[in-house]
């Protein structure tokens, strides 16, 4: 659920503002108003306002800057989100090659180093020791900060995505790339925290050392989840739609009458939802309860199952062999309740909906759902908000 504010849109790119950001613009307003009181208090702080959100603009521009280049390559971008710890591009999927995910890493830092150069010359064109002047070199040495902050080697940060970029480049592996610079971000995040902590200890700066170690949380926490992400795709990778199909079907005879069908079946309390109608030793369809009520109970006497079928041929259909993230895509994009599973031979080997998936990659990640999750899953026909399985699966489409 999205809790964050759109408040507008950048080359069409949905814009928002995390309600924490808030807090964020007034401590940097604090800080700068603070260091301009030589001009004032009615200047300093309508500076300190304008530089909090200079402050933020920057960051804007860094995390377009990683939107555009990825827009260049095909990739859709969700959103730009400004919150506490800065900002962050939804970028949809990876990028192709090594190559192009270092373009998009690095395209951010660059846009800050970019920042900070014509900041700099700007600062050297005003009059000396102007307040104009103390804002544009200050700024411009925040941009330079921000960019070689996010250059440093582990996710989630820039340099992150760039040293995985070149663990991928090296070895061909994006996944074990992933995991080496999500590895490295939690070693850095735990290095942040031990640093905030000691500043506590030390200097007694209470403020300055719990801002360390919160930015070393936040590393971790996220480097993690990159880790957990990839985990998943590596896994779903690997799963076929054989290994998914459910057997909760029944094969019913399409020769008899809607009658024989209603009565055998229907009002059976354990009655599953799908029915595959056969004859001859050839499955010949899938039967649509709905179908059964639109017609007239005194024709059930004579018509038959086949007048209701709907051909095997009419169906959304997959193979035993069909990798799961196909499968997945299929469904999200036709906003179908479940897909039938087809043998070499013709033959219907089972059916599968997103709680079959969910329960097929729990037990593959030896973590299992409950059957009461499976359930919800099954009927609700969406994923668990911690495993949002559509986007990963669109994430790795060109790793199939």
């Amino acid at each position: 659920m999205q809790t964050s504010w759109r408040v507008g849109s950048l080359f069409e790119i949905p814009l928002y503002l995390d309600p924490l950001w808030f807090g964020i613009v007034a401590i940097a307003t604090i800080n700068f108003g603070v260091a301009y009181t030589q001009w004032g208090s009615v200047l300093a702080w309508s500076a300190g306002l304008v530089m909090a959100l200079l402050l933020f603009g920057s960051v804007l521009l860094h995390e377009l800057g990683h939107s555009l280049v990825a827009r260049a390559q095909g990739i859709k971008v969700n959103s730009i989100t400004l919150f506490f710890f800065g900002g962050i591009a939804a970028i949809e999927e990876e990028s192709k090659t090594p190559g192009g995910a270092f373009q998009v890493a690095i395209a951010g830092p660059a846009v800050s180093i970019g920042l900070s150069i014509l900041l700099i010359l700007l600062s050297l064109a005003l009059p000396v020791n102007s307040l104009v002047s103390q804002m544009s070199g200050d700024l411009a040495r925040i941009n330079l900060v921000l960019a070689l902050f996010n250059l440093i080697p582990g996710l989630p940060l820039d340099g992150g995505q760039v040293f995985k970029a070149a663990i991928w480049k090296a070895t061909g592996d994006r996944f074990k790339a992933v995991r080496w610079a999500a590895r490295g971000g939690q070693v850095l995040g735990w290095m942040a925290i031990a640093a905030g902590l000691a500043v506590d200890f030390f200097t007694g700066q209470l403020i300055t050392g719990l801002w360390i170690a919160l930015l070393g949380w936040f590393g971790i926490r996220n480097a993690s989840a990159y880790e957990r992400v990839t985990i998943v795709q590596e896994t779903l990778l690997k799963i076929v739609a054989a290994d998914a199909a459910s057997k909760d079907f029944r094969v019913i005879d399409a020769d008899q009458t809607l009658r024989s069908f209603a009565d055998s079946y229907l009002l059976q309390t354990t009655a599953p939802e799908t029915y595959f109608a056969a004859s001859d030793g050839r499955y010949r369809g899938i039967v649509a309860i709905d179908d059964l009520r639109t017609i007239e109970r005194s024709e059930w006497e004579y018509k038959t199952v086949n007048d209701i079928l709907h051909p095997l041929s009419d169906i959304p259909t997959v193979n035993e062999s069909t990798p799961i993230v196909a499968v997945i895509n299929q469904l999200e994009t036709k906003q179908l309740p479940r897909v039938t599973v087809l043998s070499p031979a013709g033959a219907v080997a089972g059916v599968i909906d997103r709680g079959d998936i969910v329960r097929t990659v729990g037990e593959k990640l030896n973590k299992p759902f409950a059957e009461a999750d499976i359930k919800r899953v099954k009927e609700e026909g969406s994923y668990p908000p911690g495993l949002q399985l559509a986007a990963i699966a669109k994430s790795v489409t060109n790793d199939l």
